[in-house]
């Protein structure tokens, strides 16, 4: 009899072991997410202990967001928030979650650069992907002290940012961040694009420069090295560029369909009708299409061109002003009867 009661109490202990281990099992280890889906808990300088649990709170399953709660209470989680953004997984228990977000295990941002007309458009898009705010981007690329460091000024910072795809911690800083750029940029030119701009007699800036302004002309990639060329035609025999899209930005206008004689006299450095040359820095981020036109440019006499008056997107393109001027009245003409204004 006494060795059925102690065999009676081993297997009460061992019931009330194995429904421990399952209930710890239950809150640590099984799905800490509330969704099917991968959700993203971001973390920045302001938020505390309290803030971390209500953003937590609407993302986790009840026994996992006390679970969560227990474990940052026993690791005292509050004397060690870190910032960053945090991918919760399905099938990820309150344990590993916690772990991860103690440690700043954190999930990088895909960053895709944009190309982008202006600095303020640019720090507007890098302020909603990034924990730096808005303001302070747009503060430090408009900083001429800054922008030295890294080989530029304020007209041309915009260089540095090749739009390609990173991935980049969220909570990076902002000078973390002109690091990574200004590397992702060296090793863009690094090679065969940079030894083709030296042989056109032209630097990285004014490859990117030019690259802006054909980016503007055309959306055509196939087109691009063409127009490259007319470009690059003019500033050999030292001619003005007159590039309608320079006198866009330098209006700061970009909605302008068509642009007038009136408007050609503009007193800005961008106005490319007035001043020969290249302007002081690109009028927009320029794709990487745009960019290597510039480089792989075709070779050909043409030294003018007009939009196509079947609104194609596609130049005509000319080598003596008399022809230039026909196609232009046929350009004209088509906004006219189009009440293009």
């Amino acid at each position: 009899m006494k060795i059925i009661k102690n065999h009676r109490y081993l297997i009460a202990i061992i019931a009330c072991l194995v429904a421990c281990c399952a209930i710890l099992f239950y809150y640590f280890f099984c799905s800490f997410s509330n969704k099917e889906t991968t959700q993203y808990l971001y973390i920045d300088d302001d938020d505390n202990v309290d803030s971390v649990f209500y953003k937590i709170n609407g993302m986790a399953t009840g026994h996992g967001m006390s679970a969560f709660q227990t474990l940052a209470r026993h690791w005292s989680y509050s004397d060690n928030i870190r910032t960053g953004r945090y991918a919760i997984e399905p099938s990820e228990g309150a344990f590993s979650v916690f772990r991860k977000i103690k440690n700043g295990m954190q999930k990088p941002v895909s960053l895709t650069i944009p190309s982008t007309r202006t600095i303020d458009k640019l720090s507007e898009y890098l302020g909603s992907k990034l924990m730096i705010e808005e303001d302070d981007i747009f503060n430090t690329l408009s900083n001429n002290e800054i922008c030295k460091k890294y080989g530029y000024d304020t007209l041309t910072i915009s260089c540095m940012f090749i739009p390609n795809t990173y991935d980049i911690y969220w909570n990076i800083t902002m000078d973390n961040f002109l690091e990574r750029m200004k590397k992702e940029s060296d090793a863009f030119w690094k090679g065969e694009r940079q030894q083709k701009a030296k042989a056109m007699g032209l630097n990285e800036k004014e490859v990117i420069t030019l690259a802006s302004i054909i980016d503007e002309e055309t959306a055509n990639d196939k087109e691009k090295p063409m127009v490259a060329g007319m470009y690059y035609n003019r500033l050999k025999a030292n001619m003005p560029l007159q590039a309608d899209p320079t006198i866009k930005y330098a209006l700061k206008d970009f909605s302008l369909k068509r642009i007038y004689n009136n408007m050609l006299s503009v007193n800005s450095p961008y106005n490319t009708y007035r001043n020969i040359g290249l302007p002081p820095g690109p009028i927009r981020i320029p794709t990487v299409a745009g960019i290597d036109a510039v480089l792989n440019y075709v070779h050909h006499n043409y030294l003018y061109m007009c939009a196509r008056e079947d609104f194609s997107g596609m130049h005509n393109f000319a080598q003596t002003y008399e022809e230039h001027l026909q196609n232009a009245a046929k350009y004209s003409n088509a906004l006219n009867s189009r009440g293009i204004k």
